[in-house]
């Protein structure tokens, strides 16, 4: 059971992995892919000093559906998983077609979610991170298609990333109108309540 088959196909022969390798394999990248997806996730976060003790985000007007801020945390951290465990997936997933591109998207949606932390937080532009969550949308969303065509496990584990990033680019549309002159006022330290 756990050895490793020739199939002849065009001159060439080629191997197929057991059962237990393929787990074996996609456990070696998990290890790899998760630390560094959750990792880089909450280095963004961190750097661009998001969420709650932010002055300039502190004096910020929140949305009626803002969650207490805690829940950002728990919920990007599993996502952050989730994303790791479904590109050592794609990764561990050999010869499949479509895995350069699928991967591809991936590393892009990823640059995009990144992006947005510094962006909405640390320069203070809601509008300018709006433009990145919705560029961000329609990676995640192509992400997942690519992804479930090559392991549709893959993809599915992609879905609540896909939900969250939606709430969020939901959120991030009401701070914009909820606060216009927020890409104005400078951060002196003390929270400045912007007023409608």
């Amino acid at each position: 059971m756990g050895r490793i088959e020739g199939v002849a196909g065009s001159g060439t022969m080629r191997y197929l992995a057991s059962p237990a390798q393929l787990r074996a394999s996609l456990l070696r990248w998990s290890l790899f892919t998760v630390p560094l997806v959750l990792g880089l996730g909450l280095l963004s976060g961190r750097t661009a000093g998001s969420g709650p003790g932010n002055a300039w985000f502190d004096a910020l007007n929140k949305p009626a559906i803002y969650p207490p801020p805690v829940t950002f945390a728990i919920v990007w951290s599993v996502l952050y998983v989730l994303m790791g465990i479904a590109l050592a997936m794609i990764i561990a997933a050999w010869g499949a077609r479509g895995r350069g591109l699928a991967i591809g998207v991936f590393v892009v949606q990823l640059a995009l979610n990144l992006a947005w932390s510094p962006v909405f937080f640390a320069l203070h532009r809601p509008g300018a991170a709006l433009w990145i969550i919705a560029g961000m949308i329609l990676a995640v969303l192509l992400t997942v298609v690519l992804f479930t065509r090559i392991r549709p496990l893959a993809g599915v584990l992609l879905l609540p990333y896909l939900a969250w990033t939606c709430f969020a680019a939901v959120l991030n549309w009401q701070f914009v109108e909820l606060n216009p002159g927020a890409e104005q006022v400078e951060e002196s330290g003390a929270a400045v309540r912007v007023e409608l």
